[in-house]
């Protein structure tokens, strides 16, 4: 079996934004009826990416800050001075990130460990409206 959703929606602040998402996922994956398989989840666009993470207050600042140290917003990018438009930090940002993920799932329920959960990251310097693709894949 092999089930799209491209329907999946989410208001974003930008600039590193976090959002919790598992609980759209889980929704997807046993309305699919597949009781074993795999979920891939994909944010479309670059500046905007997925990954995994304890979606706790603590642990959230320090990625966000981790990400800052590893490409800040205040230096100098090519693309600016190309485009104008001040978001090369969150193109870099993105594509160290990736914009994609894999998640198991067996007897219906996503194998998560107890504390991860699945997290879309908005990077853009802006406001947005983010579309989520799952590719569920499974018997």
């Amino acid at each position: 079996m092999w089930v799209q959703k491209t329907d999946l929606s989410f208001k974003t602040k930008g600039r590193t934004d976090i959002l919790d998402i598992t609980p759209h996922v889980r929704q997807e994956v046993e309305a699919s009826g597949a009781k074993d398989g795999v979920v891939t989840i994909f944010v479309p666009g670059s500046t905007a990416g997925v990954t995994t993470i304890e979606y706790e207050s603590g642990v959230l600042q320090d990625l966000a800050e981790a990400i800052e140290r590893l490409a800040p917003e205040s230096i100098h990018y090519h693309h600016d001075a190309r485009w104008g438009d001040g978001n090369g930090f969150s193109h870099v940002r993105a594509a160290l990130l990736g914009p994609s993920l894999s998640v198991p799932f067996s007897a219906g329920k996503l194998q998560l460990g107890t504390w991860q959960q699945i997290v879309l990251i908005d990077f853009d310097n802006r406001p947005r409206h983010r579309q989520i693709v799952l590719q569920i894949i499974g018997e």
